[in-house]
Formats: C-alpha cells, sequence, structure tokens
C-alpha cells in the first residue's frame, strides 16, 4: 500500500536557499570566537582567515565539509541490534537531559533531582513503546558536581539498553563516559561499528564556541561516533527576534561543528539541530512551548533537510509546572507538530516548567501522545484494499459492516490509547471517576513495581562503579 504522509512545510527551496546564504555570509563576514587550541589549529591549517579575536570561515570549507558529511545517523541498541535510524522524516522521542529538579509522583513535591530518581526514570523509559531513547532527565544533585556526568551515565547504563544522549561536563568527562559505553558494548570495537551513544554538546549564542563544546566534538568526530553540536538560544536575547534571523545564526554556528567534524575526521557523523525558543519579554522565561518555538524548529528541521542531514528536535515539554490542562495541551500539540515537521531525533519527553522540573507523570502521558500522533502522521493509504468497494457491495443499502470480514481484516490497525478515558460517563464514574494526571501516576507506579533486573552483567558494573568513584575523588586530593 502506498501511504500518503502529512508533511508540515514552512520555507521553500528558496527561502532555505536565502537563510543558508546568509549564513555563510556571517561565518564569513561577521566570524566566530574559537576557544579550542585544536580547533583553531584545524581552522587554521584549512585556510581560514583570523581577524579581531574572530575565525572566518569560507563557503568553501562549508561546501566541502558538507559533501563529506553523511546524510544519514544510525544508533544501535546495547545488543547492536539497529534501533533508531535518522534519515527522512522519521521522529524518534527520548528524554531531555538536565532538569534541575524533579516531581515526585507520590509526593507532588518539587525537589532536586537525586541518583535514585534518575534510576527510576530510566526504568519507566525502559519500558514505554514510544520512548526510542533515553538521555538522563535530570542533573543529579546528590553526587560530587564535577563527577555527576559520569554517574548520569552509569545509571543509564545500568537501567536501560535503548540508545543514550549523553552530556559531559568536559572532555575528561567525554572520554571517561565513552570508555564507561564501551565496557557495556563489549568491547571498544564494537562500540564504533554499532554506535549507541550520542554526544550532546553546544555553543554559546551568539557566535562563541568554547574549549569544552568543541573538544568534545573533536574527540567524538576523531572516533568516529556522533554528536548533536545544537546552538540554544533564545530569540531577542541571544539571536534575532525574527524566525528568519534567529535561524540563519543557528545555522552558522552549527555550521561551525560541522566543519570542524570533518576537519577532524572525514565522514563523522552529525546531526543538525537547534533550539529556537523565544523569551517571553513580559517574565524573561525562555518558553518551552511557545507556538514560536513549534513554528521555530520547523525551520530547524526543513534546514537539516535541505543540508542533507539529520535533525535534532524538541517535543512532550512545557512551561506548565504541574501534568495538567495546560501540559496536556502544550505536550500533545508538539507530539503531532513534530510528527507532521518530521524532526528525526526528539528530545526532552517530560519536561516541565520551561526545562528546569522533570516529571515521571508527564513522561508516561506524553508516551501516549507520541502513540497518537505516530498514528496520525502514517497518513491515508490509498489502494483497491483499503477502498473496500467489494465490502460496500456485501454490506448493501441499510446493513451494517461490524460483522463483515473486511472490518475484522483491518480494525486491529487503529491506534488503541493505554491512558486515555473514552468510556461514557456512567462507565467512567464506576471506574473511580480516575483523571488522565490520576492514570499516569498509577501507570508510572505499576511499572516501578516490577521486577526489573539491571541490564549489565555484574562484573561490567563493578568496573563502571570503580570509574565513577576514581572520578568522585579526582579533586578531593
Amino acid at each position: 500500500m502506498k501511504e500518503a504522509f502529512p508533511v508540515m512545510r514552512f520555507l521553500s527551496d528558496e527561502d532555505l536557499g536565502v537563510i543558508y546564504a546568509a549564513s555563510l555570509r556571517i561565518l564569513e563576514g561577521t566570524g566566530m570566537v574559537i576557544k579550542s587550541r585544536r580547533a583553531l589549529e584545524l581552522l587554521g591549517n584549512a585556510g581560514c582567515a583570523q581577524r579581531d579575536g574572530r575565525i572566518m570561515i569560507p563557503p568553501r570549507l562549508v561546501e566541502w565539509a558538507m559533501e563529506k558529511a553523511p546524510s544519514t545517523v544510525t544508533l544501535h541498541d546495547r545488543e547492536g541490534r539497529p534501533s533508531v535510524l535518522l534519515e527522512g522524516r522519521t521522529s524518534y522521542f527520548g528524554t531531555g537531559s538536565d532538569c534541575p529538579n524533579i516531581l515526585d509522583h507520590q509526593t507532588g513535591e518539587r525537589r532536586p533531582f537525586t541518583k535514585d530518581d534518575v534510576s527510576r526514570g530510566m526504568r519507566v523509559c525502559e519500558a514505554l513503546p514510544n520512548i526510542d531513547f533515553v538521555m538522563s532527565m535530570g542533573l543529579i544533585s546528590d553526587v560530587p558536581r564535577w563527577s555527576s556526568d559520569r554517574h548520569q551515565f552509569q545509571v543509564m547504563l545500568t537501567w536501560t539498553r535503548k540508545p543514550v544522549v549523553f552530556t559531559a561536563h568536559d572532555l575528561e568527562g567525554c572520554r571517561d563516559i565513552v570508555e564507561m559505553a564501551a565496557m557495556a558494548a563489549n568491547g571498544v570495537a564494537h562500540l564504533y561499528r554499532y554506535p549507541q551513544l550520542v554526544l550532546y554538546s553546544e555553543p554559546t549564542s551568539p557566535l562563541v564556541h568554547s574549549e569544552p563544546a568543541l573538544d568534545k566534538l573533536l574527540y567524538m568526530a576523531s572516533l568516529g561516533l556522533p554528536t548533536v553540536y545544537s546552538p540554544g538560544m533564545m530569540p531577542g536575547a541571544t539571536a534575532p527576534v525574527t524566525a528568519a534571523g534567529a535561524l540563519a545564526l543557528a545555522t552558522a554556528e552549527a555550521l561551525v561543528g560541522i566543519v570542524l567534524g570533518q576537519l577532524e575526521r572525514e565522514g563523522a557523523p552529525f546531526i543538525f539541530g537547534a533550539g529556537i525558543s523565544p523569551m517571553d519579554m513580559r517574565t524573561s522565561v525562555c518558553s518551552y512551548a511557545s507556538p514560536e518555538f513549534m513554528r521555530n524548529q520547523v525551520g530547524v528541521a526543513e534546514m537539516a533537510r535541505y543540508l542533507g542531514l539529520p535533525s535534532w528536535g524538541y517535543a512532550g515539554c512545557s512551561d506548565a509546572k504541574v501534568p495538567d490542562q495546560q501540559a496536556a495541551l502544550e505536550s500533545g500539540m508538539w507530539a503531532v507538530m513534530t510528527c507532521m515537521m518530521g524532526a528525526n531525533l526528539v528530545h526532552d519527553v517530560g519536561y516541565l516548567e520551561s526545562g528546569l522540573t522533570g516529571s515521571l507523570e508527564m513522561l508516561v502521558l506524553n508516551d501516549e501522545a507520541i502513540g497518537a500522533a505516530r498514528r496520525i502522521a502514517q497518513g491515508i493509504g490509498v489502494d483497491e484494499e483499503s477502498l473496500a468497494v467489494e465490502a460496500v457491495h456485501r454490506v448493501g443499502p441499510g446493513g451494517q459492516f461490524l460483522t463483515d470480514e473486511h472490518t475484522l481484516a483491518h480494525f486491529r490497525e487503529d491506534w488503541v490509547p493505554g491512558l486515555l478515558d473514552r468510556q461514557n460517563h456512567m462507565a467512567w464514574q464506576a471506574s473511580g471517576q480516575k483523571t488522565l494526571r490520576d492514570r499516569a501516576k498509577e501507570r508510572v507506579e505499576e511499572i516501578l513495581r516490577r521486577d526489573l533486573a539491571p541490564v549489565i552483567p555484574e562484573d561490567v558494573a563493578m568496573e563502571i562503579e570503580g570509574m565513577v568513584k576514581r572520578a568522585d575523588g579526582s579533586r578531593m586530593n
């Protein structure tokens, strides 16, 4: 059956070409501040000029890098099976990495994330069918700050087989994390052949690229492992307030990552992205669910396709403080928008309070929303079977289709909710009059009651624990 996929598009190829050309003008005319010694060496050897402390990157170098960067990236699960294929318009969903707070699903208390909270979150992620990859969800507060990135990665390795997108404080942390991943993947060679992890790193908008951000990117590129190098900018504050201007700046900043990755190792996998989330001028809060943010991310996904690269996206997040009606409205809009725009690697599922608070209830609620959005994005297939002319002939005038063989053959294709309620009012009352949040909380608790075992062997777990402890003590002597 040939299916017609819904497509959301705001920019023509001509528009995208104009924005891309503007980004090249920024790279060559305005330039970037590059703070990594290794990056400066690579750019200097490639013929980039330096003026007033800025590096000017010529269009020829960008075009060369675009030819070398792969158009697809495949991520694997712990067993080495391909599970996330980043290409075209297919969307894969996962959590975010850096909420300082969690909304405790049992007490309702908003408090700092702990290591146990991240463990519980990963167990829930492992069980949810529409969560395709993981990030750590929260910033762990009850371990040494300088080694918290290793603790977060340790928890992800322990409780989920799904691909991991990780953050690292610095190059040393990035190296430790890759080594930990190799231990869990049965060796370095297996990890390189079947990549299971992606680095998330970002420049400092506008126009600044820090030493840690670039050195981590270059290290991953040297190993042939994928990186998301995504500007996080606020139009009107750290980027132009207009959508086209912000997208041009974001593209220029991301292109620096592409160029440097290919200079370090031709063919290094790269995922194009940017978070262009406006600052609400009334509150100075960076909105995670404004219509402008959603609109801007359509532009990011379209630019990635124009450049022939996989894209980084957002979904399942809200500015609400609890998983209430606002949270459901905003995150549901995100799920549908993201599937329609065709962003590939989509994160921040489960975020509340503009990225300051995580919620397991919000996570399972959005697993449901993503399932529904994916069903919508399948579109409408048209062939002789779906036209059902023979079924119409069989049933005839005044008949019914409920028991017809065509209905029996196809009704299970419809999406079936796990949390949303479709009972009549009397049945809903009889079943306890539960709200969506009530059912989401029950779903979280049901998953956490399961007798789940760690997904790594005990001897590997002990090796990784030793690495984490060494990192803990690295600044105590």
